[in-house]
C-alpha cells in the first residue's frame, strides 16, 4: 500500500479508454488535466511537495483497442479538500488522443480502518490471554465450589455407591442417606462422604470404614432415625450429626454444612478440600487462644486456652467490628468482598474472583471483608497491599505476617 506522511484518506478511482494506453498516460492525464483547475494550491504537484498527496498508484489492463483500470491516490488533506481532487479526476475525458472516463469508487478513511485493526488485535490479545490464564481469584473459587464437576464425584465396591474422591484417602470417612447428599457436601468443600442409599447397609461400607474415623451425617427426620439405627448395627460410629430438623442433608447450604461439621471433633477433623490438610486444629487454637488484634500491633496470642462462646472472642476495636457487622449483610452468600480504609470507608466492592488482583488498585487499603475461604494467597496478596485486617468465612492453614490479623465472622460473633 502507497503512504505518504500520515495518511488519512485513499481516493479510489476507476477508468476506461478507447484506446491502448500505459500507465505512465493515466498518471500524466491525472497530474496535467487537473492543473490550474482548481487553483495553485491544489494542484496535484504542489500537494504532492508538501506531503499532502502520496505515490500515486495506477493499474492498468488492454483488450483490444480499449484499456481499463484503477487509481489509488493516498492524501494527508482534509475531505473537502480530498473530495474536490476526486471530482476534478472524474471531470477527466481524454487520454492522449482516446476519450476516456473517470468514476469515483469511494474515499476510505485510513484513520477509520486503522481503529478497527487496533480494536480487532486488541480483542484477539484478550482473547488469547483469557485462554492462557486464570485468575488467582477464579483459582480459588474453582477449589472451593468445583468439587461436584466430574472427576471430583466418583462411586465405590460393586454396589457403586456415590462417594467423594477424598474417601480413598481421608482419615474420617463422612456416612450420608443419598448422592445427592455426596454432591452439597462437595459444594461445602468436603470430598470424604460416601451414600449408603438405603436402609440397608452394604459391605462396601463396612469395609470401607475399617480402621477410619466415622461419622453419620443424616437427614433431621424419622428416616434418618431409622437409618441410625441401622448403622450402629454394623459400624463403628464416632459421631452423628443432623440436619436441622425436617429438612435434609441435602438441602442445606454449604454454609450450613460447614457450621454443622466444624466443630465436630476434637482432634483430626475432616478437612474441606480447598484447606491445607490436616492440620486443622490450628483453626480451634486460634479461637481458643483468642487472637488479639489491635490496630498497628503484633498479632500476640493469649497465654491462656479458653472456650469459644457465641460472643465475640477478640479485642478488636469496636470500630472494627461495626464494620464488618456493616459488610457482612453486603456481601454474604453473593461471592463477592468489600475493600476498606484504615477509617473503614468503603473503597471498593469486588467479586471474589477479582479480589487479588484489584488489591494493588486499592490505595489506602486496610480491610478486607470477603464471602469466601481466606488462603495463603490471599494473605500474601493483601499483605503486599497493605492490608491489615482480613475476615471471611473459613480460613485455611495459613502462614500470617505479622502486621496482619486474620478473622473468620464467628470470631467476631457475627455467626455462631
Amino acid at each position: 500500500m502507497p503512504s505518504t506522511g500520515i495518511v488519512k484518506y485513499h481516493v479510489k478511482l476507476k477508468f476506461e479508454v478507447d484506446g491502448l494506453v500505459e500507465k505512465a498516460d493515466i498518471i500524466g492525464a491525472i497530474f496535467g488535466q487537473t492543473e490550474g483547475l482548481l487553483g495553485p494550491e491544489m494542484n496535484l504537484n504542489e500537494l504532492q511537495k508538501v506531503s499532502k498527496v502520496g505515490r500515486i498508484e495506477v493499474n492498468v489492463e488492454t483488450k483490444s483497442n480499449s484499456a481499463r483500470g484503477d487509481a489509488l491516490i493516498p492524501m494527508s488533506t482534509d475531505i473537502s479538500t480530498a473530495a474536490l481532487i476526486a471530482a476534478a479526476i472524474e471531470s477527466i475525458d481524454k487520454v492522449g488522443p482516446f476519450q476516456a472516463k473517470f468514476q469515483l469508487v469511494g474515499i476510505d478513511d485510513i484513520r477509520a480502518i486503522k481503529k478497527k485493526i487496533i480494536v480487532d488485535r486488541a480483542k484477539k490479545i484478550v482473547q488469547e490471554w483469557a485462554t492462557k490464564t486464570i485468575s488467582e481469584g477464579e483459582e480459588m473459587l474453582k477449589d472451593v465450589y468445583d468439587a461436584s464437576k466430574p472427576g471430583k464425584l466418583t462411586a465405590y465396591g460393586k454396589a457403586q455407591l456415590a462417594c467423594g474422591t477424598g474417601v480413598f484417602e481421608s482419615e474420617w470417612i463422612i456416612l450420608v442417606e443419598g448422592r445427592a447428599d455426596v454432591i452439597n457436601l462437595l459444594r461445602a468443600g468436603y470430598d470424604n462422604a460416601i451414600a449408603i442409599e438405603g436402609a440397608k447397609i452394604d459391605e462396601t461400607v463396612v469395609k470401607l470404614t475399617e480402621g477410619k474415623k466415622v461419622i453419620a451425617f443424616l437427614d433431621g427426620d424419622r428416616a434418618g432415625d431409622l437409618i441410625l439405627k441401622e448403622l450402629q448395627g454394623v459400624v463403628k460410629i464416632d459421631k452423628v450429626l443432623r440436619a436441622p430438623t425436617g429438612r435434609e442433608v441435602e438441602e442445606c447450604t454449604p454454609l450450613e454444612i460447614s457450621e454443622i461439621l466444624k466443630d465436630a471433633y476434637t482432634e483430626s477433623q475432616p478437612v474441606p478440600v480447598q484447606q491445607a490438610p490436616p492440620q486443622t486444629e490450628r483453626r480451634h487454637q486460634r479461637r481458643d487462644r483468642g487472637d488479639r488484634y489491635r490496630e498497628r500491633e503484633e498479632y500476640r496470642p493469649a497465654p491462656q486456652e479458653q472456650t469459644p462462646s457465641p460472643a465475640p472472642t477478640t479485642n478488636d476495636a469496636p470500630e472494627i467490628v461495626a464494620a464488618i457487622k456493616e459488610s457482612y449483610p453486603q456481601i454474604n452468600e453473593t461471592l463477592e468482598a468489600v475493600i476498606l480504609d484504615g477509617t473503614m470507608k468503603q473503597l471498593l466492592k469486588v467479586p471474589v474472583s477479582e479480589v487479588i488482583k484489584r488489591l494493588d488498585s486499592a490505595e489506602g487499603a486496610k480491610m478486607l471483608v470477603i464471602d469466601g475461604i481466606v488462603t495463603q494467597r490471599l494473605v500474601d496478596a493483601a499483605d503486599k497491599a497493605g492490608i491489615e485486617y482480613i475476615v471471611g468465612h473459613r480460613t485455611a492453614e495459613v502462614k500470617k505476617p505479622a502486621n496482619l490479623a486474620v478473622r473468620t465472622f464467628s470470631d467476631v460473633g457475627i455467626v455462631s
